[in-house]
């Protein structure tokens, strides 16, 4: 075999696997579609914002959009996946989220540990507010309106995988300009800048102030010998004897070349859609005739929402500081009955030219169109320091069903059984706002046409007890395929209703765990 493990995808799930099996002497290689990005290709620069799938030759960039009926997802693309354009939260789901749907392996406290050691290998951290209170304009404002509606003992601020610096202040001359960001060493080993709340989180930080996974988990397993492989775009999984061969596109020089890679084990990580995707494809072409019935169902878009509302009267800066910094936890169902978690939310400056070349691209849908064109308006009316993008996350149905159509990925997901919860993010976004003296601008891509957008998928590849009920085991082997394994989010079974990364890294942890456990 070419290698012990082929883990296909570098986020999370990938990332998180590929360093602890590389740790415990396994010889690991790491196929990834997207590009190796430093701040220097970052898309604000570089220009490369769409992965596009129909020609990964031509546009391998940072962003990659699928649009379904009434569904769009948002994920990226590069070494690092889906850490690249997260707005690092780092959140233990709550505990009452493993009451139900989970395998009986799987309980409130089975992932404490390996939450923990997540937080720690990221180096997470809060934005400081002692001895220099950092927190911008938006965090207090979230809490403004927990208080003021009640809610005041639900507020609290979020881990963030970022790097501060206790020292730096809002109050110093342009305290936003690079160069106030402080180099140092972090605890892999990777030189890294301090956060100076430049706001670009979700684009690339310019001064690599970010814990992406390329910084840390990536890093270790590179220090043990894994073998990384950047724009390598896997088109199978097939049995061979004593283990898998992978092929795969290499995208070099505007072409697509095919290699393959064997292993003993296989550990697919591309993400709820890619991993879902690819599973379909390779069941469809009858290499992995044994998988589930289930596979494609149970999918979540983990009830994503953002309502802009303008400010009036205040500067809210929202392309300043963290992306995300706050939340006010309701998941208990005190509003409405429904599980939100509401979320202060930024904008990263980019400003009409980056929005305008995203507009210019082939193949931009109606919906994006308007989505791209609204945001577009914001930065044109000059509103934008005023604006407040309130965001949240919820527990939906989680019942929408991939598969394929015509030879591509199809997602069906219908509205019906989320509407309410989402109905009450949406009334809750506009009571935070108009409680502080604000206006709330509720897209009318859902009060119109009940569309939605969600960076946070989940859900294709369910873990269960049996085959009859998801694809993978509590270990995230696969039913009916032994030695391959799917470690992201799409064996979360349900809605977590609050930022997944952390979730999907502690069950990774937990994966490479058994795996190492059972391969002794």
């Amino acid at each position: 075999m070419d290698a012990d493990v082929t883990v296909i995808g570098s986020g999370f799930g990938g990332a998180v696997t590929s360093a602890r099996l590389a740790e415990a002497g396994y010889r690991v290689v790491v196929l990834e579609r997207g590009r190796r990005w430093t701040p220097e290709t970052f898309p604000a620069r570089s220009g490369a914002w769409i992965f596009d799938r129909e020609q990964p030759e031509r546009r391998n960039g940072w962003f990659d959009l699928r649009r379904f009926p009434n569904m769009t997802v948002v994920q990226g693309a590069g070494v690092g996946g889906g850490s690249l354009v997260y707005a690092n939260v780092s959140v233990e789901a709550k505990p009452d989220t493993f009451a139900s749907g989970w395998p009986s392996e799987i309980k409130a406290g089975t992932l404490d540990p390996f939450y923990a050691r997540v937080g720690s290998t990221m180096q997470v951290s809060k934005v400081p507010k002692t001895p220099i209170d950092q927190r911008p304009a938006r965090t207090k404002l979230l809490e403004e309106a927990a208080g003021k509606l009640g809610y005041g003992d639900r507020f609290r601020q979020l881990d963030l995988a970022v790097m501060f610096d206790l020292e730096w202040t809002y109050n110093q001359p342009d305290p936003h300009d690079p160069a106030k960001s402080k180099l140092r060493d972090n605890a892999h080993g990777k030189r890294q800048g301090t956060c100076v709340h430049i706001g670009d989180c979700d684009i690339g930080c310019p001064v690599n102030a970010r814990n992406t996974l390329d910084l840390n988990y990536l890093a270790i397993a590179e220090t043990h010998g894994a073998v990384v492989k950047p724009l390598h775009l896997v088109r199978s999984v097939r049995p061979i004897q004593g283990g898998y061969k992978v092929t795969y596109d290499e995208i070099a020089n505007g072409v697509l070349t095919p290699g393959s890679v064997t292993s003993r084990l296989v550990i697919v990580a591309a993400g709820s859609m890619g991993s879902t995707e690819l599973l379909l494809q390779c069941r469809k072409a009858g290499m992995l005739p044994g998988l589930s019935d289930k596979l494609g169902s149970g999918w979540s878009s983990n009830g994503d929402f953002l309502t802009p509302a303008i400010q009036f009267g205040r500067a809210v800066n929202p392309t300043r500081g963290p992306t995300i910094t706050a939340a006010v936890d309701l998941l208990d169902g005190a509003f409405r009955g429904e599980p939100i978690f509401i979320e202060d939310g930024g904008l990263p400056d980019i400003g009409g030219a980056g929005l305008r070349s995203l507009l210019d691209r082939g193949g931009v849908d109606p919906f994006e169109r308007a989505l791209i064109a609204s945001v577009d308006l914001i930065f044109r009316l000059g509103v934008l320091g005023g604006v407040m993008p309130w965001f949240a996350q919820s527990r939906d149905a989680s019942d929408g069903e991939m598969s394929l159509k015509d030879g591509k990925l199809f997602l069906a997901w219908d509205v019906t059984k989320s509407k309410r919860t989402i109905d009450a993010v949406v009334a809750m976004h506009q009571q935070m706002a108009v409680r502080t003296g604000g206006m709330p601008l509720t897209p009318l891509t859902w009060t119109k046409d009940q569309d939605l957008i969600t960076p946070h998928p989940l859900g294709g590849c369910r873990m269960a007890a049996s085959k009859a009920d998801g694809v993978v085991d509590h270990k995230g082997e696969v039913f009916g395929h032994r030695n391959l394994y799917v470690a992201d989010g799409a064996i979360v079974p349900k809605a977590i209703g609050l930022n997944p990364s952390r979730t999907i890294a502690a069950l990774a942890e937990r994966i490479a765990g058994e795996i190492i456990r059972e391969q002794r």
